[in-house]
């Protein structure tokens, strides 16, 4: 079968990324990429051998191109994969999958009507501890997992200040849609993608309007500003009736709180607590409390193995494990915390 051949629209640090692992990738092949900046799309072009595309355009009319992924801030991911869904193309949609849930329901109805994949990157499901994690959960070890805490709380690391990373009209959000979209994107997977019913959160910015807790990632604009939050936290209840409780920050005094990214699952069972890349499983035995760590799967790379399972999706037909639903449902709890923060009150979401 002839490699999958792909064009990267956005030649940034994440677009990057994404062509030196499917570098790793076989049976598929970056063919092309393009950007706002000429001279960043010329030198990753350069960089990694392909060609360059002077529009996003140019890329959904080149018929010998199978799939692109879309690696831009927030506020173009819907309008970007739509037009590459309806020409045919298979996408790889940088999370969040939208601004907000309704341009992310846009482009699951495009997604349905053309056929063709769309997957959302979530790499932290790819771990080699989420999957040995997800192994043990669907080998009954934990029972039935009735509550959940998840958190990643950065000290200091306010992504790019004054950049759209900081840009409510062009990110949609802080640290919640930035990092925190991973963390309920894993837990859910865990728990089984239960479906969100209500939801009650606030969002605090403490930091970034003061220039302070200024990160490593992105590059800043000085000359912009910062109108989103810096921290953000919020209660799920969930259609089986189990709770998850979600804290993310891009800069907070937490002293006493890991930075690394964090889940602890509860179970009728047993129990399972992830914290960077150290697991530890719990349960009673005799009256006693028993502890074990958990071995990874295996070091295989996460970026790798999900544009794997990306390529086979598009080769086989089948939908992605993070498919266009799972990351509608992601961006539905995401404008409730925002919503709840705003009016105070708990959001209530229903499903048809």
């Amino acid at each position: 079968m002839n490699p999958v051949r792909i064009g990267v629209i956005g030649a940034g640090a994440i677009g990057d990324v994404h062509m030196k692992t499917f570098k790793q990738v076989q049976g598929a092949e970056v063919v092309a990429v393009t950007d706002m900046s000429a001279e960043l799309a010329g030198k990753r072009a350069e960089e990694h051998g392909i060609s360059v595309a002077a529009t996003p355009q140019q890329l959904f009319d080149d018929k010998t191109i199978d799939a692109v992924i879309v690696a831009v801030p927030n506020k173009f991911h819907a309008e970007l994969a739509i037009e590459a869904l309806k020409h045919g193309k298979h996408v790889m949609l940088e999370k969040p999958m939208a601004i907000d849930s309704a341009a992310a329901w846009s482009v699951v109805e495009e997604q349905r009507k053309s056929g063709k994949i769309v997957m959302l990157p979530h790499q932290m499901r790819w771990g080699g501890l989420a999957r040995a994690v997800k192994e043990r959960i669907e080998q009954g070890e934990l029972g039935r997992i009735y509550n959940a805490k998840t958190s990643y709380m950065r000290k200091k690391g306010i992504p790019g200040w004054g950049s759209w990373f900081t840009r409510k009209d062009l990110a949609g959000g802080g640290p919640l849609i930035d990092i925190g979209v991973h963390m309920l994107d894993l837990t859910l997977y865990l728990m089984g993608n239960p479906k969100p019913v209500s939801v009650y959160g606030s969002t605090y910015a403490e930091f970034g309007p003061q220039k302070r807790g200024i990160g490593n990632w992105g590059t800043p604009n000085w000359d912009g500003y910062f109108d989103v939050e810096d921290l953000a936290s919020a209660l799920i209840k969930l259609d089986n009736g189990a709770t998850l409780a979600l804290d993310v920050s891009w800069a907070a005094h937490s002293a006493a709180i890991s930075e690394e990214p964090t889940v602890h699952l509860m179970g009728t069972e047993g129990g399972i607590s992830m914290v960077g890349g150290s697991g530890t499983f719990v349960t009673h035995k005799d009256n006693e409390v028993v502890t074990s760590e958990i071995a990874p799967a295996d070091d295989r790379n996460d970026r790798v193995l999900l544009s794997e399972h990306f390529v086979d999706c598009i080769k086989e037909g089948k939908e992605p494990i993070t498919s266009a639903m799972t990351g509608y449902t992601n961006n539905r709890i995401l404008d409730a915390i925002y919503e709840s923060s705003r009016t105070g009150n708990e959001v209530k979401l229903h499903w048809d």
